[in-house]
């Protein structure tokens, strides 16, 4: 459709302050009516603060905004959603038990005369809202059956069925495989030619040149600027962002040839078929593929977080019993996992408890085995200010940090428990480029000093950048290995398909 250049959302001077803290400072700029507008910036950079604000999840410290030339009352996300605002967050808020239908209309149940639930009503109208989206599929079946892709359908399905004419979509494509993002694309473009104008959030600069009309980007909580997509490109946008420019976004690699540390000997279960690898001294090991080719199930059978049928894990040069992350940690071996607020993290607890689950033993060593909490602290506040790690303090809950902040504790864990053998499983998902050129030069230093490192990639130049050697699978076998100038995309993928 075409871009209409009136008004319709605009933030006025909205500032959001956490114990005298600015997450948000000042923040003024307009979204226009019928355009796809991409909102960057790193973590931290206050983008999660203004789109809950926007949504009535939080009150603005000061500032005003205006929505369809009102000014907006918003005691509850339940009030953006009557006027027209729907957020599609990264963590979807569906309840997995109920149906899809019953997800669509939770909370505006249609009823009958009786009082009694109208379900044949909801279910057409289900299906109808699906289609609106380009897609046909059960809405009677449980959403925790449902493809990841499927249950972020769900969650837009709901939006419509409220008659949004704002929807937010916070890191939509975080969680799809590259062909589902293609068809995620397809659903955005299809929404906004019905007249929908979408805020589009992204650290994939890529996506946001692709799909965008303007771009706003902000930095330390303020805004920055707001440029028309056709006008700029991701260097720029990278500038903007960090306040910098960034040219060598991966550090150069020196080649390890250093001994074996770890030896897997044809592991073996249902998702994994006799697959056998070794990692060096020194070396960075890439894992590429497909989802669900088997990666990750590989690593979580090294880590003794799953069980595996058969096979042997040896570690510099002696077999290894490890049956459990326990078996798996006092065997030097760490692992930051695919989903760090799943598996990677205690939310509900400070940065310092999470640092200090792996250590307890390292910092509980005399008689009566009470813990050096004085040692302790001053260890992890080393590495929480080489990490970076934006927060008011070690005693913040990890909860209310951003994704690139929780990731780099998960890191600073397993950092201070020094193990000699780290796995990385999508170590940069939902990072900003920032954070992600840290993250690299981090992988650099522990491997000089002699650290060995497994990463599993779905970003294949992030692959590309940081291993010295590549292990690419295929349906649970590893079908082939890539090193030195046999390594280009082309390559992964022709093994990977």
């Amino acid at each position: 459709m075409e871009k209409l250049e009136n008004t319709l959302l605009s933030l006025k001077n909205i500032t959001k302050e956490y114990f005298g803290v600015p997450a948000l400072n000042d923040v003024s700029f307009d979204i226009r009516q019928g355009e796809i507008h991409g909102l960057v910036g790193e973590n931290g950079a206050g983008k999660s603060t203004l789109i809950k604000t926007i949504a009535g999840a939080i009150k603005a410290t000061k500032g005003e905004i205006y929505f369809e030339g009102e000014k907006l009352e918003l005691q509850s996300p339940i009030d953006a959603i009557k006027k027209g605002i729907g957020v599609v967050y990264q963590e979807f808020n569906l309840f997995p038990n109920l149906t899809v239908y019953e997800n669509i209309f939770f909370g505006i149940e249609i009823k009958s005369k009786s009082t009694l639930l109208n379900r044949k009503e909801m279910i057409e109208k289900s299906k109808e809202c699906i289609a609106q989206l380009g897609f046909d599929f059960d809405v009677t079946q449980q959403v925790k059956n449902l493809s990841t892709a499927y249950q972020q359908i769900v969650e837009i399905a709901k939006c419509i069925n409220h008659n949004i004419k704002l929807i937010i979509m916070d890191e939509p494509s975080a969680p799809l495989t590259e062909t589902e993002v293609v068809e995620m694309f397809k659903v955005v473009r299809r929404l906004n030619d019905k007249g929908v104008t979408v805020i589009y959030i992204s650290h994939k600069l890529n996506e946001i040149l692709e799909l965008t009309d303007r771009i706003s980007v902000l930095r330390d909580g303020k805004y920055i600027t707001t440029i028309n997509t056709c006008d700029t490109d991701e260097n720029e946008l990278i500038k903007h962002m960090v306040g910098r420019n960034i040219n060598d976004i991966y550090p150069e690699k020196e080649l390890s040839n250093g001994d074996v540390v770890l030896q897997c000997k044809n592991i073996a279960s249902n998702r994994v078929h006799d697959v056998s690898f070794e990692l060096h001294k020194g070396e960075v090991l890439g894992f590429g593929g497909l989802v669900g080719a088997g990666r990750t199930e590989l690593m979580r059978l090294v880590f003794g977080a799953d069980s595996k049928d058969s096979g042997e894990i040896w570690i510099n040069q002696k077999k290894a019993v490890i049956k459990s992350p326990t078996d798996a940690i006092e065997n030097g071996i760490g692992l930051i996992p695919e989903d760090r607020k799943l598996h990677g993290l205690v939310l509900n607890k400070s940065i310092y408890l999470n640092c200090l689950l792996p250590s307890l033993k390292n910092y509980s060593k005399n008689i009566f085995k009470f813990i050096d909490f004085k040692q302790s602290k001053i260890d992890i506040d080393k590495y929480y200010k080489q990490l970076k790690v934006k927060a008011q303090g070690q005693d913040q809950l990890v909860l209310n940090l951003s994704g690139g902040n929780q990731q780099k504790v998960v890191l600073e864990k397993w950092i201070l428990k020094n193990c000699d053998i780290l796995i990385l499983d999508e170590p940069t998902r939902g990072i900003d480029i920032g954070a992600k050129q840290e993250i690299y030069q981090l992988i650099k230093d522990l491997v000089k000093a002699g650290k060995s490192i497994i990463v599993i990639s779905s970003e294949m130049p992030e692959l590309i950048g940081v291993s010295h050697r590549i292990l690419v699978m295929h349906e649970g076998k590893i079908s082939g290995e890539l090193q030195g100038n046999k390594i280009s995309q082309e390559a992964i993928m022709e093994l990977a398909s």
